[in-house]
């Protein structure tokens, strides 16, 4: 809103405990004055209330502050007025970036550094609120960079990779705007992602070859081996297992921490959630049921007379068909793939991550680590919400509203 050239800023801070009837006490003095309301700011902290308000005033600035101390005092509040604040601060402007910032702890020396490595590059923190203290502390930031460029947002991000792993925090770091907001469709790897462990490496403690499968998909998910190759030669260790190991395998998968919550939460939001994994059809299939996903795609093993042959049917779901995959399902729902979310480990996820308008390294290998917009280290798939604006607060009161009572664990 433009003030009159007359006008005379005039900042108002109430600070104290929080009760009913503040606001209405102080807007009535401003009514009273004929102020016009330029800003408006609020924020409780356990209980104890931080209200700004910016007002323009064309008559009587020190008349206006002497009535809302007088007001203030009727409800034994603290209040500080300043005649001829800015009115045109940065952060009126739009903050530039949104940071999310993670740790189970939080030790305040370790925020410190960010703040401190954000003051080095001439950000601002415009403002700050908690999204989460379950199971992680999450902090969200609004932080308006003062050369906004392309080279000065690699260097935010890059900065704050560094920051992050040096004292042990996790930093999401996306630009603010409608894009952030917009996400529609989300992808999820399946192993050590969605589920803890490795689908084939379970598969293979029933043929007795766990220690060399094991072996090959940890040089595959280093990205030392090509997936595809990988992956036939693991498979091949499969040969003669009975079919209904699979179905064993399917009973025995144990989600990863806080799976069903994200699931369950991105879908009242509307999000299209699926699976883009390496694994295998009988087995995804039954675990994308079990969640209520809307789409799966992954690998088919040949089964014949009843015995898994050592061989797979049709095109390999590696690293170039997971991306594929991806832009598959976001052109069947109409999601522009700025719009989509890809969540994964290994660096056969690479591309489906790159692919995505936001790629989300989960516990991740550091060949995905380094191209991912950003890297989650705890092993609690919810966090993932935080990043996206979802707060703690939110999906608990969304899960009473649905009768659900799930105790923090």
């Amino acid at each position: 809103m433009t003030q009159p050239p007359t006008s005379t800023p005039v900042l108002i801070t109430v600070t104290g405990p929080d009760k009913p009837g503040v606001s209405s006490v102080l807007f009535a003095v401003l009514t009273r004055h004929g102020v016009d309301i330029l800003d408006v700011e609020q924020v409780t902290i356990r209980g104890q209330l931080v209200l700004g308000v910016l007002v323009g005033t064309d008559h009587d600035p020190e008349g206006l502050q002497e009535a809302v101390e007088q007001a203030m005092a009727t409800v034994t509040m603290h209040v500080t007025v300043e005649v001829g604040a800015d009115s045109q601060s940065p952060s009126r402007l739009g903050s530039s970036h949104v940071l999310v910032v993670l740790g189970r702890p939080m030790p305040a020396r370790a925020f410190a550094e960010v703040a401190r490595r954000l003051a080095a590059l001439d950000a601002n923190i415009d403002a700050i609120r908690r999204v989460a203290d379950y199971p992680v502390t999450g902090l969200e930031l609004r932080v308006s960079v003062a050369h906004d460029t392309r080279e000065s947002d690699a260097e935010l991000r890059s900065a704050l990779a560094e920051v992050a792993s040096r004292v042990g925090l996790d930093i999401a770091v996306e630009r603010e705007g409608l894009t952030r907001r917009a996400k529609r469709l989300v992808v999820f790897d399946v192993d050590s992602t969605l589920i803890q462990g490795e689908v084939i490496e379970m598969l293979a403690v029933h043929a007795g070859c766990e220690d060399e499968v094991r072996q090959v998909t940890e040089a595959a998910m280093r990205g030392e081996l090509d997936f595809a190759q990988s992956l036939e030669r693991r498979v091949a260790c499969l040969a003669g297992l009975p079919e209904s190991v699979l179905d064993e395998v399917a009973d025995s998968l144990q989600l990863m921490p806080g799976a069903r919550t994200t699931v369950r939460t991105l879908k009242r939001l509307g999000f299209r959630c699926g699976i883009v994994s390496g694994g295998f059809t009988r087995i995804i299939e039954r675990l994308a049921d079990d969640l209520g996903l809307d789409f799966f795609v992954a690998n088919e093993l040949e089964v014949v007379d009843g015995k898994i042959t050592g061989r797979l049917l049709g095109d390999i779901v590696d690293r170039a068909g997971k991306a594929d995959a991806l832009r598959k399902f976001a052109a069947e729902f109409g999601v522009p793939l700025a719009q989509c979310v890809a969540i994964g480990d290994g660096a056969n996820d690479i591309d489906m991550l790159t692919t995505a308008g936001l790629g989300v390294a989960f516990n991740a290998k550091p060949a995905l680590r380094e191209v991912a917009d950003t890297a989650l280290s705890h092993p609690y798939l919810d966090v993932v919400l935080f990043v996206l604006g979802v707060t703690r607060a939110e999906v608990e009161a969304a899960d009473a509203a649905d009768g659900l009572t799930l105790p923090r664990s």
